[in-house]
């Protein structure tokens, strides 16, 4: 397969997967002491076919029910009513975002195994940044699965020929990242979350595949943009000093433009 067929494909299988994120991230876009919502927002219960994490983010009941007689308001357009509601994120802007992403993938890593890997991980880190913006949480359901999907996964493309990394290097990545953002939980926990800690793990084994220098630069780009944003809420008087923000996002960023780099160069 070619590098341009191959990008393709890949923007091809982000926009469909992202059209999946939204329902998940409205779900699991809750605090923390909060069970996952298993209700629309108007209350109706996520039932049948949305019952499940994947899927469109759409409520069949509220169709039905602005269906009803009288439900539309005089001088309201036939059908509009009855137009089910779509809830949680914007549907259109996480699928492009998750194309865009899944395509800069590709484009760097080109034809060699592990693409895969990076395919599959990166709708979940999309679904991840945008719950931790809506409730600067990281659910332990996501990033726990995610260390252990991106070992697993990254241990298959070991066994193929033509890789272009070391599991090894992953596995201790995971390890060595994870413990980093465990000191800095202990020192500092108003500054870096237990669910940043986890992340970590998941975070080092994609980056540490192509190498140290990769962990390296992928978590100084994160912290880099976390204060950037940091610095950007002070200035605009959106945020204090000593304000918490969603760090995950940055830190997903920075391993992203990381993994980027660690691909077009190995």
């Amino acid at each position: 397969m070619s590098d341009s067929l191959l990008t393709a494909v890949a923007a091809l299988w982000g926009a469909a997967a992202g059209l999946l994120v939204p329902r998940a991230a409205y779900r699991f876009a809750v605090e923390p002491a909060e069970t996952w919502r298993d209700t629309c927002p108007e209350g109706h219960p996520l039932t049948g076919p949305a019952r499940g994490w994947l899927g469109f983010a759409r409520c069949g009941a509220c169709r039905t029910a602005g269906e009803a007689p009288g439900a539309r308001t005089p001088g309201e357009a036939p059908g509009a009513a009855g137009r089910a509601p779509s809830y949680g994120p914007g549907t259109p802007l996480v699928s492009l975002v998750t194309a865009l992403l899944c395509a800069g993938l590709a484009l760097a890593t080109g034809t060699r195994p592990e693409v895969g890997v990076w395919l599959l991980l990166a709708p979940a880190g999309v679904l991840l940044a945008v719950v931790d913006f809506k409730v600067q949480r990281l659910p332990d359901a996501l990033t726990l699965p995610l260390a252990a999907a991106a070992l697993a996964l990254l241990g298959v493309a070991a066994a193929v020929p033509e890789h272009a990394g070391v599991w090894l290097t992953a596995l201790f990545g995971a390890l060595a990242l994870g413990g980093a953002y465990f000191l800095l939980f202990l020192i500092n926990p108003n500054g870096m979350g237990f669910g940043d800690v986890k992340l970590a793990l998941g975070l080092g084994a994609v980056l540490g595949w192509y190498g140290w220098s990769v962990v390296f630069l992928g978590t100084f780009a994160g912290f880099l943009l976390g204060a950037l944003y940091g610095a950007w809420l002070v200035v605009v008087r959106r945020a204090g000093r000593k304000s918490s923000i969603p760090f995950g996002p940055f830190l997903i960023a920075g391993a992203y433009a990381g993994l980027l780099i660690g691909a077009y160069a190995a």
